[in-house]
């Protein structure tokens, strides 16, 4: 059986990849938000934030003499990944068109919260009080900016954001996992192939005419996404989820800015308190894994070392 190796850690340029990337997805969930409030469908929303997705990766293929990355040995692998990767991908969307968008923002960063989770209780790592008690902060910020008995707020956007943040744990380490074998490209092409073939089916039941400036919101939707899909599978190429996954809270800027230039309006109070909490959290578990990691690495040096 072969053995698959480990690409050389870059985590400033990991790190760096994954701020764009951000950058990009900000401004993907702002249009999108846009787009479902102005009448486009979920579902087209979806198809087209994939179908819109492939030519701008064929191109960069082309570009970069990347053709031949097209092959895979590992179809099933990115059908799976592209499973979790829809179902997420519906299950966010939603929750960005239901809820404001600093709030969903961050809802979403409870992932690093439930890839804790994944990691004691199906990976079966040992998980020490540090990243537990991580865990109870992270979620207790949850409860507030959810504002339970405070100002009105769609407790069904916050349970479909919160799952879609449970689904991309996932996805962070089925991507890790397809970087060891798989370019970026390749995961990014198999994703938005596999999606755009998921959603086409939808298509005569749920898409509408568009204006000029309508077909350009769809195709922008698609053009960032397929941005920030490229810039975070090649972080996660580069560097370890617990090591790139921490700038994701910059997000939160994005979204408080597009929410006031858009939609003037600002993040609540119950945000601004929560909010702390979870950007704490995903950093203790961050600094935690990058602490056990080094611990791993010398263990496996001194080891190399006796044998």
């Amino acid at each position: 059986m072969a053995i698959v190796m480990e690409r050389p850690q870059r985590p400033l340029y990991a790190l760096a990849l994954r701020v764009a990337a951000v950058a990009a997805f900000g401004t993907m969930f702002m249009i999108i938000k846009y787009a479902g409030e102005s009448g486009v469908s979920v579902p087209e929303i979806m198809f087209w934030r994939q179908a819109a997705c492939l030519p701008v990766i064929v191109l960069w293929m082309a570009l970069t003499r990347q053709l031949h990355e097209f092959g895979t040995k590992r179809i099933g692998s990115h059908a799976a990944r592209a499973m979790v990767g829809m179902t997420s991908m519906a299950l966010t969307f939603t929750a960005t068109v239901l809820l404001p968008l600093a709030e969903s923002t961050v809802l979403s960063f409870a992932s690093p919260l439930f890839a804790v989770v994944l990691a004691a209780f199906f990976f079966k790592d040992k998980v020490g009080p540090w990243r537990w008690s991580a865990v109870l902060l992270g979620f207790a910020g949850v409860v507030v900016v959810a504002q339970p008995g405070g100002e009105p707020v769609s407790h069904l956007g916050i349970a479909l954001m919160l799952t879609g943040a449970l689904l991309v744990a996932v996805i962070n380490y089925l991507i890790r996992d397809l970087a060891k074998s798989e370019s970026s490209v390749t995961i990014v092409f198999w994703f938005s192939l596999f999606g755009t073939l998921l959603m086409a089916p939808l298509m005569p039941f749920y898409m509408t005419g568009h204006t000029l400036f309508g077909w350009l919101t769809v195709i922008a939707l698609g053009v960032t996404g397929a941005i920030g899909q490229l810039l975070m599978t090649a972080s996660l190429r580069h560097g370890s989820v617990a090591s790139v996954i921490v700038v994701d809270y910059t997000q939160l800027i994005w979204a408080t800015g597009y929410g006031w230039l858009v939609w003037d309006k600002l993040p609540t109070q119950a945000l601004w308190f929560g909010a702390p909490l979870i950007i704490a959290a995903g950093a203790i578990i961050a600094f935690r894994e990058q602490v056990l990691a080094r611990k791993r690495r010398r263990e496996v040096s001194i080891q190399q070392v006796n044998d």
